[in-house]
């Protein structure tokens, strides 16, 4: 008996066997009810007596009629479907046999209570239930394993018929496993704007929104020749994480050895010449008796690039041009340390300053939402500067003497403290200040700073002799940078601005010094406070040993690049400046490897001063090399208005590049990092199988004398004899390249003629393409077309005569075999250029 309530009435259902169907009849206890039948005896569709049919009948059927098992179908015969849920694991089913009765029942219980009635079957139908049951538990079977109702197969084996399949591939069987997820999202976005001036049909949008995620493995055979592998996600980051791989495989008598197509490599024979690992195309080996053949067609995807080591340390090149100093990080604390820069360094290695800061405070624009250390505060340009410096000289003057930056050089900090003290409200710093001056105005004289985040001392250092900073990270263009400092002359304090101790209460605001504002231009009076002498090389930990450093210009009589002054000011054969190399013009070649006077041709290597070592900062000892200290030391305007970059100082970055006149200057030479066992390649996702490692020439063998992780792109050398010795080491590797801006065209083929075992010739032709965006192509980026070829042949064998040579030396005995092995190669290459620049290739500035 089963008892529900819908509506506020009750309703009892009693269900009855006749004649092998259900019937259920409803009572109800205030109103009659009806029942419609889908399928005999297991929909309950339940008439409501509030609701009325088009006849006006009340109609009292369910909104969502229900399903319930039939009793009378016997146990197994029910929907088996996937999509409908399965009994919970406490409803046990089991099988009693009455020996009175002679027959078997069929027992739903819910822990000891029955949950079904109990169907009971004499001995045929039992034995004719369980023939039923073993042949569809045997189909169910078969149905998984062919991959069918949640087995492992997605999509079975085919078998397909005839020989002519069987000899193509080995078999006739085809066999696909794919695995993975496909996601599919779809929506409609609709967007309502309600704006006055669109017309009312175009206030609102609708589209459709379609998103979808596939990550898919797909392994497949055809026959036992043909292989597929192809493994693709939609949201890998690179092209180069999907991978595409056919393999037909030949029998070992066949001409047709193998055939490629996807991801392909070309490894050579020759070492003169390089194949590829990062390929994508079509890939065939072949056989012809003694005769191997392979040939390529692809596309190359990687980036072939050379690291080489010397006495245990690696060895990188650079080449930055004059135009890249590094912008936003370096910054003097004030004019004063700008007008003293190249004098204080004029007497190279000894400083003369007099200055030693002894403490900073340096607060930047807060971008983080930190406020643990955080302050307001007003930086002032004009703040503790000389007469001469002043970019505000009406509204204030020079009260102190001398030139020495201090809060009472001038009376800015004066009249701030006095008759401007509103400006301890972040709120009125606007309005005081604005009764100052019309022409004081925010972001070109002062800046208010709310909440300001105060630089840990981690984040920045210090050169206390030559008074500037050096920023971790470079500042945003809108970010703002104020300090505070106190330094000794002569045994004398100074100080500018105010510090978080000297009792200026939070939330009053802080007088500090400004460095850079919000906006930062050659009209703004802070630009100089800018250092633009300063050029990162992009190593760590640089030593001294083997540095070399050499200052170019792209001389265009000579159409190459030269390291010293190509003319003079007369026809003076001791003329001053002619043929003088530009390292010992812009004063930094004047001391030898020890530090003493006199120039050696080499990069004066002083730490703290002309670089940095830790983080490979090259610093110039003049605040404008190659603008005014390069035409005071050519003292000819005429022809250093030829050399002389003055825009580089006087323009933005951005605007100075565009002078390709002038921009004619670069850094170039090389650097060893310190001694390690662990090389780094400088590129992640290197090619497996790609990494080629010699010591003095000779090719090392991997996990013997060295290991590879691709993934970081590091090589660790472990065998100790090569670092201990200091043999130079070269390592060649290709990584994925992740950006293809000309598509390259690889073709190849090499052919080997293997005499016998010990005796092999070969050829090797490839050619490589590269194919530009536009016919238009800039100095450097021309696309080749560049073709090579080579021979190599080895022969190895044993000579006895060797044997017994060496064994008629006196005390040496020997009876192993001696052989003699010969190796030879050969290889040429072929330049040239794509036809797409024209016959005699164009490239423009």
């Amino acid at each position: 008996m089963l008892f529900c309530s819908a509506f506020g009435s009750n309703y009892s259902l009693d269900a009855r066997n006749l004649n092998s169907e259900i019937v259920y009849q409803v009572a109800q206890q205030q109103d009659t009810t009806t029942q419609t039948e889908d399928r005999p005896g297991r929909v309950f569709n339940l008439k409501s007596p509030f609701h009325k049919d088009n006849s006006g009948a009340k109609d009292n059927s369910l909104r969502y009629p229900f399903y319930d098992v039939n009793d009378n179908e016997e146990f197994g015969s029910q929907d088996q479907s996937p999509l409908y849920l399965k009994d919970p694991k406490n409803i046990l089913t089991s099988i009693e046999y009455d020996p009175v009765s002679g027959n078997y029942i069929l027992v739903t219980k819910v822990g000891g209570v029955d949950y079904r009635r109990p169907i009971s079957m004499t001995a045929e139908e039992y034995k004719q239930y369980e023939a039923e049951k073993s042949l569809r538990d045997y189909w169910m079977e078969r149905s998984k394993n062919d991959g069918f109702l949640g087995g492992n197969e997605l999509v079975p084996d085919l078998q397909l018929g005839g020989q002519f399949v069987d000899k193509i591939f080995g078999s006739n069987t085809i066999s696909i496993k794919p695995q993975g997820s496909a996601e599919l999202t779809f929506g409609i976005n609709t967007t309502e704007v309600e704006n006055p001036t669109l017309p009312v049909n175009l206030r609102k949008t609708t589209s459709f929104d379609f998103d979808e995620k596939i990550q898919m493995n797909v392994t497949g055979t055809v026959g036992e020749k043909l292989k597929m592998d192809v493994n693709y996600n939609t949201e890998a980051t690179f092209d180069f994480e999907n991978q595409m791989r056919l393999e037909y495989s030949g029998d070992e008598d066949e001409i047709i050895k193998k055939i490629e197509a996807g991801n392909v490599s070309m490894p050579i024979s020759n070492t003169l010449i390089t194949g590829g690992q990062n390929l994508f195309g079509v890939k065939a080996q072949l056989q012809f008796g003694k005769l191997s053949v392979t040939s390529i067609f692809s596309q190359q995807k990687g980036e072939t690039s050379v690291v080489e080591m010397e006495n245990g340390a690696q060895k990188n090149e650079f080449e930055i041009s004059a135009d890249k100093y590094e912008a936003n990080r370096h910054f003097f604390l004030s004019k004063y340390f700008y007008d003293h820069y190249d004098q204080s360094l004029r007497n190279l290695p000894v400083i003369n300053s007099g200055v030693s800061i002894n403490k900073v405070e340096v607060w930047v624009t807060n971008k983080s939402s930190n406020f643990q250390d955080s302050r307001n505060l007003v930086a002032y340009v004009d703040l503790a500067e000389d007469a001469a410096n002043i970019s505000n000289s009406a509204l204030f003057s020079q009260i102190g003497t001398g030139t020495l930056p201090n809060n009472e050089l001038n009376d800015l900090y004066q009249q701030m403290n006095t008759s401007y003290s509103g400006i301890r409200n972040i709120n009125q710093v606007t309005s005081t200040l604005s009764a100052l001056a019309p022409g004081f105005v925010s972001g070109t004289d002062y800046e208010k700073v709310e909440n300001a985040r105060k630089l840990s001392e981690s984040e920045y250092s210090v050169n206390e002799k030559l008074g500037y900073i050096s920023l971790n990270q470079a500042l945003n263009g809108d970010e703002i940078l104020a300090v505070s400092f106190e330094y000794t002359y002569r045994g004398q304090v100074f100080r500018v601005g105010e510090f978080t101790s000297d009792g200026v209460s939070a939330p009053q605001t802080l007088i500090m010094k400004l460095l850079k504002g919000t906006n930062l231009s050659p009209q703004m009076p802070t630009w100089k406070l800018m250092m633009k002498n300063i050029y990162n090389i992009g190593a760590f930990q640089v030593n001294s040993e083997d540095f070399i450093l050499n200052v170019m210009y792209q001389n265009d009589k000579g159409g190459s690049s030269i390291n010293y002054f190509p003319e003079g000011v007369s026809n003076d054969p001791n003329d001053p400046i002619k043929n003088k190399s530009f390292l010992e013009i812009l004063n930094v070649d004047k001391l030898n490897s020890q530090l003493d006077p006199g120039a050696d041709g080499m990069f004066d290597f002083i730490d703290g001063i002309t670089i940095y070592s830790t983080n490979g900062r090259i610093i110039f000892p003049e605040i404008e090399p190659f603008g005014s200290y390069l035409r005071t030391k050519i003292g000819n305007n005429a022809l250093a208005d030829k050399y002389v970059f003055e825009e580089l100082y006087s323009l933005t970055q951005n605007d100075a590049q565009q002078i390709a006149e002038k921009n004619k200057y670069s850094l170039k030479g090389s650097y060893k990092s310190s001694t390690s066992s662990e090389i780094s390649l400088n590129a992640l996702n290197v090619e497996p199988g790609s990494v080629s490692v010699k010591a003095g020439g000779r090719e090392l063998i991997e996990n013997i004398d060295y290991t590879v992780d691709y993934t970081l792109g590091r090589v660790k050398i472990i065998n100790q004899s090569l670092l201990e010795s200091s043999t130079p080491i070269s390592i060649s590797s290709e990584n994925n390249s992740l950006f293809n801006i000309q598509t390259k065209t690889l073709m190849g083929v090499q052919m080997d003629y293997q005499f016998n075992d010990d005796f092999n010739l070969g050829a090797t032709m490839m050619h490589l393409s590269e194919q530009p965006l536009t016919q238009k192509v800039n100095i450097g980026d021309e696309p080749i077309s560049n073709t090579i070829w080579g021979l190599n042949g080895s022969y190895r064998t044993e000579s006895q005569f060797l044997t017994r040579m060496v064994d008629k030396i006196p005390f040496i005995e020997t009876k192993e075999p001696s052989s003699i092995a010969v190796e030879g190669e050969f290889a040429q290459l072929i330049p040239g250029h794509n036809k797409a620049i024209g016959s005699s290739g164009t490239a423009y500035i």
